[in-house]
């Protein structure tokens, strides 16, 4: 909301200027975004001037040479009449004009010399309503003698004394809870409320709306039917005869157009100008354009259709509201007015509606039909039934001033009145205690009653506070006596409340367990040259199908990553679901890498992913009872060389074990055991990849609560090429694992356990296998069939060939024993290596040499 100082210091004039103003309405709540500046930089320069001549130039037909009184002094420095080159159709001679001489400064930074126009040297220009940002009017020159102006006009004159032809503009967000600052009085009574009791306290100028003109009772001439009172709590409505349509004043103009508003004509403009002042939109209609002189309020019917004041034609459902006359719907209610029944260059007769609306269903109306315009940004925020008087008595005040009119005898005002509205004005008590214990510093109560008048609230002492009187335009804000301690803080000011640390006994400020891991985790990777990415929360539903995830993939029926949380309010179809797993955002990272010239990718995220419960009420729905099952994730994507070509290694692609080898690395920093396990996720290569199981050790959390099963992390691999083309991608690996179960893998304190003083004895054994066997099933076999003999055993050459036969290969294990008590020999070995090789034959493995 755009307020213009000027204004808006016509009702609340504080000795400050337009920073102090922004920072007292900010740090009270009312907060400034900017300070604009409307119209000319400077006044200087800009002068009232008397045309004493305009002759045709001789060189061009659209010009005309003006000789113009400026006063003493301001021709040539003689007192002699300036001269300057106009093209303004309508400039004559006699008329008081608005100049801005060599030197002054034009609204769009422009400073203006003297120039030579076909010959003959100007020596100013005379302006135009847009020149000078007061109005739309370009066609001609803005003549004063044809303006409302209180003011000695005398050549000379600075310009300033009689237009309003610079101003600072305040830029304002107003909260929803606030709507009764959405008016220049509502913004006044917050910025007297906000100096009251300081050096810069400034009164309040009475309410504008308080000189009505009009009177009660029923309107002859006019009829209006309110069907719908839940949809429209109160509606009014009054009748002005003899009216004259013309431009509006060049002070209301300036004020629009400071406003943002574009002035159209005087009754236009009126309700414009009231609703900015008090808040409340206003609608004229054209009396004699309502078909039967008689409106009907009501719901629509699904599938009407009404053409609004842009010309577009809009088909309403019945949810919607309409303003209707005989010959159908003529507005659609707190949106817009029809194009059939709007204010025209011949309105002699104006029926000014002000009307209270039902928020939400303004809200929605505008939502469906995309439509959003001054008013419904209003109403949906919850207006205050009692407003429609505040902006009928404006309305009718300025009517009668600027157009002639004449108001006819009393005012339709239907609604729930009695049995809604009026009666409520809540009565809260203010405890002193409880208004201390909430600050942590007292406030007297003569000071919270001080406020809280400034704020148009009505106090009374009690025995422990206030017993306090809500307004009725803030009754649905103030509901509580947390919100009225909250009006006391903000305003007595919440910058000078003293800075305390909560009080917390026992406790120390540092890192949870799982938020160590997870930072030591993340540190670990960055380690090894990856690079971290942030993606969303919201992703669209077709991530699912572009992983393959389309089809019950998993043993137990459907793939646990389809059981996605679905928003009921998405902000678009693409942000509908949250992210069932990071894979989707380190894959479009690596796209947008790769799309620019970024083929090697080495990155990884942590964040919170999303799943719904299997069993809930209704799948994909998180509810109370069944919230959204979620866990904090870590996913990394190698994709390209893993590091660049150098002239002692060649070019090394991103592949399952590289992105295993990347895992392993990331384990043993917790010294968790695992192993790489068959598992079947449809993103991923099924013969490049596996479940990545991990082995709870003493001390842990899930030793303590599941006993020694193996817990599954997550799942490590190649992906599908398929998956990796629908990204354009190349070969591209993966892993991901839950950084909540590693956390409880992982023991709060690592113990030390000290190397034995005896060498190990080392041994190679070279056994062709089955092709298809993993070769982490025969690691498994080997430490199993060793016991605690074995301290190491890794693969150090694979082979495959005509050698070892179709279908088989062969792997050369090299297996490390120690014992903590001796030296070992062979004799010791040769027992424990012939059950190794017992159990290589159990899978079908067979010596070699």
């Amino acid at each position: 909301m755009r307020v213009p100082l000027p204004w808006l210091r016509e009702y609340c004039d504080p000795p400050l200027d337009v920073h102090g103003v922004e920072e007292r309405l900010t740090m009270t709540g009312t907060k400034v975004e900017a300070i604009h500046h409307h119209g000319v930089p400077s006044i200087d320069g800009f002068v009232v001037g008397r045309v004493l001549s305009a002759e045709r130039h001789p060189d061009a037909d659209r010009l005309k040479v003006c000789s113009v009184d400026l006063g003493d002094g301001e021709g040539d420095g003689d007192g002699s009449p300036a001269t300057i080159v106009c093209g303004a159709p309508n400039v004559a001679a006699g008329q008081t004009v608005a100049v801005a001489r060599p030197g002054a400064v034009m609204p769009d930074g422009t400073k203006l010399r003297q120039a030579k126009l076909r010959g003959v040297v100007s020596e100013g220009m005379i302006l135009s309503e847009s020149e000078l940002q007061i109005g739309a009017g370009s066609e001609g020159i803005l003549v004063l003698d044809e303006l409302m102006i209180d003011a000695e006009l005398a050549p000379g004159t600075p310009l300033a004394d009689a237009l309003a032809i610079s101003m600072d503009v305040l830029e304002l967000e107003i909260t929803t809870n606030r709507p009764d600052c959405l008016g220049v009085y509502g913004v006044a009574r917050e910025l007297h409320a906000a100096t009251d009791g300081t050096a810069a306290s400034a009164p309040l100028a009475d309410a504008p709306w308080e000189d009505d003109r009009g009177s009660d009772g029923p309107v002859a001439g006019a009829e209006v039917i309110l069907e719908c009172p839940e949809l429209c709590p109160r509606f009014t409505a009054r009748v002005f005869e003899d009216v004259t349509i013309a431009p509006s004043p060049p002070w209301l103009k300036a004020r629009l157009s400071a406003a943002g508003q574009r002035p159209i004509n005087n009754v236009v403009d009126i309700t414009n100008y009231a609703m900015l002042l008090s808040g409340q939109p206003l609608h004229a209609f054209d009396l004699d354009r309502v078909a039967g002189a008689r409106l009907v309020v009501r719901r629509a019917h699904a599938g009407e259709q009404v053409q609004t004041l842009d010309s577009q034609t809009r088909t309403l459902d019945s949810e919607m509201v309409v303003i209707e006359d005989a010959d159908g719907p003529t507005s659609i209610a707190g949106l817009m007015g029809g194009a059939r029944s709007e204010v025209q260059p011949d309105t002699t007769r104006v029926l000014m509606e002000v009307a209270t609306w039902n928020g939400p269903n303004i809200h929605r109306s505008s939502l469906a039909l995309g439509l959003r315009s001054e008013a419904s940004g209003r109403f949906e925020k919850g207006l205050q039934p009692e407003q429609c008087m505040h902006a009928q008595a404006i309305a009718t005040l300025l009517m009668i001033e600027l157009c002639g009119a004449r108001v006819v005898p009393g005012t339709i005002d239907l609604g729930l009145k009695g049995e809604g509205w009026i009666a409520q004005r809540p009565t809260i008590r203010l405890r002193e205690a409880r208004l201390r214990a909430i600050l942590g510093v007292p406030v007297a109560r003569e000071r919270q009653a001080q406020i809280l008048a400034a704020l148009d609230f009505a106090t009374q002492s009690t025995d422990d506070g206030l017993d306090v009187n809500v307004p009725a335009l803030r009754r649905d804000d103030v509901t509580r006596e947390i919100d009225l301690i909250e009006e006391v803080a903000r305003i007595d000011g919440v910058e000078r409340l003293p800075a305390t640390l909560p009080a917390r006994r026992g406790a120390a400020g540092r890192l949870t367990h799982a938020q160590r891991v997870r930072r030591a985790a993340e540190d670990a990777l960055v380690g090894r040259g990856l690079r971290e990415i942030v993606g969303w929360s919201f992703t669209d539903p077709e991530l699912l199908d572009r992983l393959l995830l389309g089809g019950a993939s998993s043993p137990e029926g459907e793939h646990p990553l389809r059981r996605v949380v679905t928003l009921e309010n998405p902000l678009s179809e693409s942000q509908s679901i949250l992210r069932p797993t990071l894979l989707g955002s380190l894959l479009d990272a690596a796209r947008h890498n790769v799309s620019r010239n970024g083929p090697d990718v080495a990155i990884f995220e942590s964040g919170t992913v999303y799943r719904a419960h299997a069993h809930g009420p209704s799948q994909g729905r998180a509810t109370h009872e069944f919230p959204a099952d979620e866990h904090h994730g870590l996913g990394v994507l190698l994709s390209g060389a893993l590091a660049p070509r150098s002239w002692r290694s060649q070019r090394v692609e991103a592949d399952f074990f590289a992105a295993k080898a990347l895992l392993e690395a990331l384990l043993e920093r917790f010294h968790v055991e695992w192993s790489a396990q068959d598992g079947a996720w449809p993103f991923l290569h099924p013969g490049r990849s596996a479940a990545v199981m991990a082995t709870p050790s003493a001390g842990s959390a899930l030793a303590d609560a599941d006993g020694d099963g193996p817990v599954r992390l997550g799942f490590v691999g190649e992906l599908h090429p398929l998956v990796a083309g629908a990204w354009d991608l190349q070969r591209t690996a993966a892993f991901a694992i839950d950084l909540g179960k590693l956390a409880a893998l992982a023991a709060p304190v690592v113990e030390f356990t000290a190397f034995g003083p005896f060498p190990p004895l080392r041994r190679d054994l070279a056994v062709t296998l089955p092709e298809s066997l993993a070769g982490e099933r025969v690691l498994e076999a080997v430490r199993g069939a060793a016991g605690e003999t074995l301290d190491e055993v890794s693969v150090f050459d694979v082979y495959t060939g005509e050698q070892v036969g179709e279908g088989r290969r062969s792997l050369a294990l090299a297996l490390s024993f120690r014992a903590l008590d001796r030296t070992l020999t062979d004799e010791d070995i040769e027992p424990v290596r012939a059950k190794i090789v017992a159990a290589l034959e159990q899978l079908g493995g067979e010596l070699r040499g």
